[in-house]
């Protein structure tokens, strides 16, 4: 960021940056959207006969820490229309400081691929395809349909339609609000309830996990690189911050 031309930096203290991704100035919001920390959403009835589909755990970790639109864009190496892609006279490097950063500590970054129209980058891309990948087979087991149907089939006795949870969770009418409303949170606490009455996550873990183990062992060689170069990475910002301290 100094050599951008932003000397502040020179003197900024990196201790009191949250351990957040950085956010622009003005675009930060706290707004209770839906959404559930499980991988399977909702599974307490309690909680969801509270909450709805707006059970996320509240972030710890502190408010993230926002940056004026220059000093952003910088940063991330990310524009909005009319910003400028350089700084103080200094063309802003791909991936803005950060990108910078991370080119030094891990190398050039893999590839992008793409999984199902959505671009995938970076040096965890493969973790994320992975995982997208090995769900997709895991939801098209016949085992998974017939999870999907007791469940839906739970949901219509009590007077719920969704061919599934992920219909249910992702419902238009929850976003319309940034509070559940009585509509949902009946509609979560039936869900949850038919999760536990028909066995639905014990039954989708099963086979999710099968196939997550099935692509782990066909990219084995990968994924130890992967790993081989977090271990590399953290060397080498153990080296640079002790050669600054």
């Amino acid at each position: 960021m100094v050599r951008l031309g932003f000397t502040g930096f020179a003197v900024f203290d990196t201790r009191s940056v949250e351990s957040t991704y950085p956010v622009r100035q003005g675009t930060f919001t706290s707004r209770d959207l839906p959404g559930d920390d499980s991988p399977y959403g909702v599974v307490d009835p309690g909680l969801a006969s509270e909450r709805g589909y707006h059970n996320r755990t509240p972030d710890g970790s502190g408010r993230p820490q926002e940056w004026p639109a220059d000093q952003y864009a910088a940063l991330t190496g990310t524009f909005e229309s009319g910003d400028s892609r350089v700084a103080h006279g200094h063309p802003i490097p791909e991936g803005g400081c950060l990108g910078q950063a991370a080119r030094k500590l891990y190398g050039p970054p893999p590839p992008a691929t793409k999984v199902n129209g959505v671009k995938l980058s970076g040096y965890y891309s493969l973790a994320m395809e992975l995982w997208y990948t090995s769900h997709k087979e895991a939801n098209k087991d016949p085992a998974w349909k017939k999870a999907d149907r007791a469940w839906s089939d739970c949901m219509k006795k009590k007077g719920f339609r969704y061919s599934d949870p992920d219909k249910a969770s992702l419902d238009s009418d929850w976003f319309a609000h940034e509070k559940p409303s009585d509509k949902e949170r009946k509609t979560a606490a039936a869900d949850a309830r038919c999760k536990l009455d028909t066995g639905y996550v014990p039954a989708v873990h099963a086979l999710e996990a099968r196939s997550q183990k099935t692509a782990i062992g066909r990219n084995k060689e990968k994924l130890d690189a992967t790993r081989a170069a977090d271990e590399r990475a953290m060397r080498k910002a153990r080296t640079i911050i002790g050669d600054a301290s």
